[in-house]
């Protein structure tokens, strides 16, 4: 069965308002006051550790020690306030359902924590939409390696001959090549159309564009 796979934040879904705000109750808890704005929502979308990262070296505070150390935290307050500010880029569930209605298998990969996943996509009411979801701690690997992307193709009954993954990053870029399998990159993220600088096997501009988009792409 042809299969398309879907990376999460940034992807499918705008969630760098809520990961912001989890970082900043981080730097208030530290005394710092919010060190995060809109214009920082890249750095969002490469997770809490990337957010720490950024937030300590303008303190000149950079410290893995300190990372380590308050990431749990930050999961704490996310996973408390997780869909606030999150929302589902446009015509993202009418594509991937009309995926499904074409005889594609549809799934999830990414390095978000499997239960917080989980909750976000029950809580935007998208969770029946895939067949299999693959977070970054469902398996002992997570991307780039390409373990995670084969393991969503096979719960969710597709060919990883027959797949494509649509992604928003490099590290989905890397994940691709690993396994074998073409990706699109979404042009309306942060980086918009420049994200081609990484040379995907195609660019998303619009969810109304995938279902013929994976036509090309996947054999059939």
């Amino acid at each position: 069965m042809r299969c398309v796979v879907f990376d999460l934040d940034g992807t499918l879904a705008d969630t760098s308002g809520d990961l912001l705000a989890a970082a900043n109750a981080c730097f208030r808890d530290m005394g710092a006051g919010d060190l995060l704005g809109p214009a920082d929502a890249g750095t969002a979308l490469n997770g809490g550790r990337a957010m720490l990262r950024l937030g300590l070296s303008r303190l000149g505070r950079l410290d893995e020690t300190v990372v380590d150390a308050w990431y749990p935290r930050l999961l704490a307050a996310y996973a408390g306030a997780i869909d606030v500010h999150t929302r589902l880029y446009p015509g993202a569930v009418a594509s991937v359902t009309a995926l499904r209605q074409a005889g594609f298998a549809t799934a999830i990969c990414t390095n978000k924590p499997q239960a917080l996943a989980e909750d976000l996509l029950r809580r935007l009411g998208v969770r029946d939409l895939f067949a299999a979801l693959v977070g970054a701690d469902t398996l002992a690997q997570r991307k780039p390696d390409p373990a995670p992307l084969h393991t969503a193709i096979a719960w969710a009954g597709g060919d990883p001959a027959r797949a494509l993954l649509v992604g928003d990053s490099e590290t989905d870029v890397r994940t691709g090549a690993a396994a074998g399998v073409p990706v699109a990159l979404v042009a309306f993220g942060p980086e918009g159309a420049g994200i081609a600088r990484l040379n995907p096997a195609a660019l998303l501009h619009h969810f109304d564009d995938l279902p013929a988009l994976a036509g090309r792409l996947i054999p059939a």
